[in-house]
């Protein structure tokens, strides 16, 4: 959740940023070329001022001359101070004055259109923004008014290279200011996101260890928003009633099986008492006693599987190899006398189990494999450990299971329609995977890869968080 939130928060805090950025960037770039049309502006009216004696004719020639020379020297002092080319024409477009001496009025463009304006009588209008990419010039022009006529026109022609520059240091100090507020709010939305989804990190880790069979688990509702500190308050009270219930059905499958097997051992008892008045070949004594030893079965079976639910297990570090090679050899001399070869195929590997716990549940695992395995075939026990875990594996050669079937193996008293002759309760899977659930290993089914099914016991090399 964390590597979807952030991004999210990024792309939002970008676009924030961007949103803010982009008229910050506009509006300094119209500054700064409104400054230096401003300057502009005040450069034509001066030399306006200037020019408005220049072309007047009513004074001396002498005086004109030294006016003259006057705003000569200035138009030459802007341009080569500033490299401003500018000058006083005439409405014709004859040049009074103007600096550098080959440059002239412009047949056409932007300086033609700001002369044309100022022939109105009132200053030309501002120029189009320049942008730091565009290579332009900048044309402001004010009308010499003598007398409340438009005499001449000053015409300045600027360049625009350090106006593009300033422009364009600006916004790479706005993208630097950008990109610093940027990696703070990253770091900010870091923080809050870590904030926010702390309980819900907690909250998963607490349900992963009660799907798992540690039913103590719980969560501390102390961080995070308020909505969240409820919802892992309401966690723990479904947690504590879940844990309840779950004790309250152990405890009566144990009681319930513990009382019954008093009245069936009685039962069975006086059954074979009877017998013994009966003739030998009673097949309805012979009958009883099956159901009743089958019934006997079934009732150990359910104390085992409660006992295995309700038992804490204690892990500690085991060789599960020498521990599946001991349980290998113990079933040998039973799959001889059914007729069936069983191979043992392990390594030396270690594992965080309860060996006493994980000795039943392969003997569950070992017991089913023989059971449906044909005389003749074979069943292979093999070890081996891969990163952090390590498996014991119980391949047999019956006819295996569907894949209908074999998401229902392990199901209490479920047992195949096709294997209802073979003896058993249909709790031995069921006990042995609650027996590793106990340390956090697993138990799973698949097809083998040649025949019959696979039987792949998971078993953590980590010792289990206290």
């Amino acid at each position: 959740m964390r590597s979807r939130l952030l991004p999210l928060l990024m792309v939002l805090m970008a676009a924030v940023l961007l949103a803010l950025g982009f008229p910050l960037a506009l509006s300094r770039a119209a500054a700064q070329q409104q400054r230096l049309v401003v300057d502009r502006i005040d450069d034509t009216a001066r030399m306006a001022a200037l020019a408005q004696f220049v072309t007047d004719d009513t004074g001396s020639a002498t005086g004109r001359g030294e006016r003259r020379a006057t705003l000569a020297a200035e138009l030459a002092r802007s341009y080569e101070v500033y490299e401003i080319r500018a000058g006083v024409f005439l409405r014709d477009g004859a040049a009074v004055a103007k600096a550098p001496a080959a440059w002239g009025l412009p047949a056409a463009g932007e300086g033609r259109a700001a002369f044309r304006e100022a022939l109105l009588g009132r200053r030309s209008e501002d120029p189009e923004q320049v942008w730091p990419w565009q290579d332009r010039r900048l044309f402001v022009a004010s009308p010499v008014v003598r007398d409340g006529d438009v005499v001449a026109v000053v015409v300045t022609d600027s360049p625009t290279g350090r106006l593009r520059s300033r422009v364009l240091r600006g916004w790479l100090l706005i993208a630097a200011g950008e990109s610093v507020a940027m990696l703070v709010a990253i770091g900010a939305a870091a923080r809050l996101a870590g904030w926010v989804l702390l309980p819900v990190r907690v909250l998963d880790a607490a349900t992963h260890a009660i799907a798992t069979g540690r039913m103590k688990a719980r969560v501390a509702a102390a961080g995070g928003p308020p909505e969240l500190r409820r919802l892992a308050r309401s966690f723990n009270e479904m947690a504590d009633n879940v844990e309840q219930v779950l004790e309250q059905q152990r405890a009566f499958v144990a009681d319930a099986s513990h009382q019954l097997r008093n009245p069936l051992s009685a039962l069975l008892l006086r059954i074979e008492l009877l017998a013994l008045e009966l003739p030998r070949e009673n097949e309805e004594i012979a009958s009883v006693r099956t159901e009743g030893m089958r019934l006997g079965t079934v009732l150990d079976g359910l104390l085992d599987l409660a006992l295995a639910e309700h038992a804490r297990a204690e892990a500690i570090l085991t060789d599960v190899g020498a521990l599946a090679g001991e349980r290998v050899g113990a079933w040998t001399a039973l799959a001889a006398e059914r007729g069936v070869r069983l191979d043992w195929r392990g390594a030396a590997v270690t594992a965080w189990v309860d060996p006493v716990a994980l000795s039943s549940a392969l003997d569950a695992v070992i017991d089913n494999a023989l059971k449906f395995t044909p005389s003749g075939e074979s069943v292979v026990v093999s070890a081996g450990s891969s990163g952090d875990t390590s498996t014991i594996v119980v391949e047999d050669g019956g006819p295996g299971l569907t894949d209908e079937e074999l998401t229902r193996i392990g199901d209490r008293f479920w047992r195949s329609g096709h294997h209802q002759n073979v003896a058993g309760s249909g709790l031995g899977l069921s006990i042995a995977r609650a027996l590793v659930a106990g340390w956090g290993g697993t138990l799973t089914h698949a097809r083998g890869e040649r025949r019959g099914l696979r039987a792949t016991l998971t078993l953590p090399r980590s010792a289990p968080p206290r």
